[in-house]
């Protein structure tokens, strides 16, 4: 039976009774008219409702989360002009609010194929999410766009929001909107509607104008909302992801809720662009990927590869120092063995084919797990024997798709620095704290102050992509919850994230762009030492089974080497540079001065690089700080009979005549305390 009357309850603890049909912008006007004006979403959360509805399928973000049916109690947004039924609570969500921007973008992407539609009729719809930098809009059409479309699609754009057309939620049977996408060859939206709608339900669409797309929402009450918009690109994607379905084009963009927001972003990219870790690792010759060795796979040069040397000198040292073991496993293992782990299973589709041999086949390792577990399975273990910690910086190879590789972000083979920690039940949750205060110090010493952290669960309902009880899920997902609330530590729960044998936390660093990173990760597993049939004797004298803890704190070498060089647009820190000091003798009566200071600095542990040329001293100062060297020390006649050198500090210029002797100490006080500053 239906209410006459509903309550309202508002963030300011009050609670208004209104006729249920009432719509979240009446209440915001019966607040204030300057609220309604300033609200562009709403978000409601039922009071009372336990039951799940019913799923209304809609193109607002990607396949596998945008048509997922939702708790009826939990909050969710809402148009502002959607009728109220039932008792909630309501949130007017204005511009400030982020949730607010990604309804901003996806309303955007509404506004594209209404541009694209009035002006390429004969195109056929896929489906248009909001992302975290825009929106993008798929599209089937046998003529490619050319640079020339998008600006008339652009322009065709500006007049679909001049024209402040409503967006109106509608809903129509869904096998009367089956036969209508049918007879217009929409294959796109009729594949949306056959897997994500239920027979006999109604499915929801979106009209601005004469345009109608086929949605969940929400929406900005109207395209003159969408206030700075602009087309950025244009890719290939293919339908379904698949290289055998039709090539789709994909057009992206942007959107913002003023020219300033816009004019910001734009400003981050060109920043961004210069600290492209792909365009500095050339120019400062640290990497590079060979078309003839093949994609996705890195030549470290020197210079990458004395910094690599110095990262994975201080975590091998801070392993040891925290109770690590180190260990070394092969790259290439029989199938045998990825067949007990469950990786054959569970993670065939990033493997590469297996290795045909004469006494079996083998298998690149993806991972190094069961590599570790080998070891521990090697000899009996007792409980005073744990917990066991392995570390390993070890290769490892993934496939990838040769459209998804990036510079050293995205790789086939990489090296991890992994660890497992084999330990018994009641050691599980300190265990974990620990990792996570190792991971801490990890992004503190590297100059990463700020981090994000995230715990991925299992999909109950999806329990073909998981191996373990409901039992260990559970405990797992409370041990790993009860760390992060007793350490104080914010976190975002995102279920059907975890692993397929257990959960995970991952901390993701924000770099001085303000964009994150997924770099460090922790892991519970009960499935590994279930499936290798470890043990240990407990105290008790009885076989006991361990659980594990899988950590990656760098993530990969390769991908955090990637991030520091663009947090740092090349310029590293003293103490990880991979010449920390230049030496510039003003002419060629003084290279016996710097081979001397060259000596002084290498004895004391720096690297140096002279530039003996004959040159101008400026040209060579130019030349070095160009390498973004954190010092280039200068000297002539002055300082050669001083016993003193000129200090040019990168970012600050000339910095005085100083003695060797005190310039050492400095740099041995940078190297020592890590610090980030010059």
């Amino acid at each position: 039976m239906s209410k006459s009357s509903i309550a309202i309850h508002l963030p300011d603890g009050s609670v208004k009774e209104v006729p249920a049909g009432t719509t979240p912008l009446e209440i915001a006007n019966s607040i204030s008219p300057r609220l309604a004006a300033a609200s562009i979403v709403a978000r409601l959360t039922p009071v009372n409702a336990t039951q799940k509805e019913t799923p209304v399928a809609g193109s607002q973000s990607e396949e596998a989360s945008m048509y997922a049916a939702e708790d009826a109690a939990a909050p969710r947004l809402v148009d502002l002009t959607t009728p109220l039924a039932d008792d909630a609570k309501l949130e007017l969500l204005k511009e400030s609010d982020p949730e607010s921007l990604k309804v901003v973008r996806h309303s955007a992407a509404h506004v594209l194929a209404t541009a694209v539609l009035e002006l390429f009729p004969e195109t056929k719809l896929g489906h248009g999410p909001a992302t975290d930098s825009g929106f993008f809009y798929d599209f089937y059409r046998e003529k490619p766009f050319t640079p020339d479309d998008l600006a008339a699609i652009e322009k065709k754009m500006a007049e679909v929001v001049a024209r402040d057309e409503p967006f109106v939620h509608e809903f129509a049977p869904r096998e009367k909107s089956l036969e209508d996408f049918d007879k217009d060859g929409d294959f796109m939206k009729t594949h949306f509607v056959t897997k994500f709608t239920e027979p006999g339900s109604n499915v929801s669409f979106y009209r601005n104008g004469k345009f109608v797309d086929f949605c969940r929402g929400p929406h900005v009450p109207s395209t003159g909302r969408v206030k700075a918009v602009k087309v950025t690109n244009l890719a290939g994607a293919y339908w379904l992801g698949d290289e055998k379905n039709p090539q789709l084009q994909r057009i992206y963009g942007t959107a913002f809720f003023s020219q300033k927001d816009m004019d910001a972003h734009f400003a981050r990219l060109e920043e961004a662009a210069k600290r492209d870790h792909r365009v500095l690792g050339k120019q400062l010759d640290l990497f590079s990927i060979q078309e003839l060795a093949g994609a996705g796979l890195i030549f470290w040069h020197p210079k990458g590869a004395m910094v690599r040397k110095v990262m994975e000198d201080w975590m091998r040292e801070e392993c040891l120092r925290r109770g690590y073991l180190m260990v070394y496993t092969p790259h290439v293992m029989r199938r045998e063995l990825w067949k007990v782990s469950g990786h054959e299973g569970y993670y065939s589709g990033n493997m590469y084919t297996p290795m045909e041999l004469d006494d079996a086949d083998y298998r690149l390792k993806p991972m190094n797990c069961p590599g570790h577990i080998l070891v521990y399975k090697n000899s009996p273990k007792s409980y005073r024997d744990l917990p066991q910690r392995y570390a390993e910086l070890g290769n490892v190879y993934r496939y990838e798709r040769s459209g998804t590789m990036h510079g050293l972000l995205r790789v086939r083979g990489f090296t991890q620095d992994d660890a497992h920690i084999f330990c018994m039940p009641s050691q599980i949750e300190s265990e974990v704290e620990a990792c996570i205060d190792f991971a801490e110090a990890v992004l503190h010493t590297f100059g990463f102050n700020e981090f994000k952290v995230e715990l991925s669960t299992w999909d109950p309902k999806d329990r073909k992509s998981y191996t373990g009880s409901d039992e260990n899920w559970n405990l797992a997902i409370g041990s790993l919850e009860r760390v992060l609330n007793a350490k104080g530590i914010p976190y975002k729960t995102i279920p059907g994230e975890a692993a397929f044998y257990g959960p995970k936390i991952d901390i993701k660093l924000v770099d001085v762009l303000g964009r994150l990173w997924q770099l460090s990760t922790v892991q519970f597993d009960f499935t590994l030492p279930a499936r290798f049939e470890l043990e240990y004797v407990g105290e008790d004298g009885n076989r006991h089974q361990p659980v594990m803890v899988h950590r990656a704190l760098f993530g990969s070498i390769e991908r955090f080497f990637g991030v520091l060089i663009e947090h740092y647009a090349g310029a590293f820190p003293f103490w990880l540079a991979p010449v920390q000091v230049g030496l510039v003798p003003i002419s060629e009566r003084h290279t016996a001065y710097a081979a001397k200071v060259e000596a002084e600095l290498k004895a004391a542990g720096f690297r140096v690089e002279t530039d003996a040329r004959n040159e101008k001293m400026n040209a060579k100062i130019r030349d070095l700080a160009n390498q973004k060297i954190p010092y280039i020390l200068v000297f002539g006649d002055k300082e050669e009979a001083a016993g003193a050198v000129s200090v040019r500090t990168r970012g600050k210029g000339d910095q005085g005549s100083i003695p060797l002797a005190d310039f050492i100490a400095k740099a041995k006080g940078l190297v020592a305390s890590k610090s980030t500053e010059l």
